[in-house]
């Protein structure tokens, strides 16, 4: 990132607007987004300013842009079972941090989560066993699932922060990589996870 591109929204103003919409999401009963044409032609012609970056599962219970009340544009989303972090994903959050200017990271975990659940009953085969493998490293011997969860995200969360564009971008601009995890059945997200 050149010295003279800030992050559009700093970490913190991300962070703030990703609560926010999260509470907006669980008191409503009905989301709708603006699709008109002339937010696509303001796309096109001025490109993409995403706040924050979010690494989720690809769960089809867990939609970021429904779970934060976002929009077209607003989240750059990278989705896949168990939210695995590997050379492709980091490619692309840097990518997003660097290029896009999006200064929030955020690893999304969730409840109920399958591929925590094939790793936890050890029922992990064909290609699922390369995401199994990847998350038995992270959550170790923990048999509880919340526990598995918020071990893997932190997991993701470190492969993340190993980036040397990444810590770069940390250090000069203040860049933040978060963990939270998704609860489907309240739909609140817990960005305190910590000490769990």
């Amino acid at each position: 990132m050149s010295e003279t591109n800030h992050y559009s929204y700093p970490a913190k103003i991300a962070l703030e607007r990703l609560k926010e919409g999260n509470l907006r999401y669980v008191k409503e009963s009905f989301s709708s987004t603006d699709v008109s044409r002339a937010l696509l032609k303001r796309f096109q012609d001025y490109g993409q300013h995403p706040y924050a970056i979010v690494i989720t599962c690809s769960d089809s219970r867990v939609v970021p842009e429904l779970i934060f009340s976002a929009g077209i544009g607003d989240l750059f989303v990278i989705r896949l079972a168990g939210n695995v972090i590997d050379d492709h994903q980091l490619g692309s959050i840097e990518y997003a941090a660097d290029h896009l200017g999006t200064g929030l990271v955020v690893v999304l975990g969730h409840t109920n989560c399958g591929a925590i659940d094939a790793v936890l009953s050890g029922h992990a085969s064909g290609y699922i066993r390369y995401i199994a493998e990847d998350i038995a490293e992270a959550i170790g011997q923990e048999k509880d699932p919340y526990k598995a969860c918020c071990l893997n995200v932190k997991h993701c969360c470190d492969r993340i922060e190993s980036s040397l564009l990444i810590q770069e971008d940390e250090e000069k601009y203040g860049l933040q990589v978060i963990g939270a995890v998704y609860d489907i059945e309240t739909g609140l997200v817990d960005f305190d996870i910590r000490d769990r």
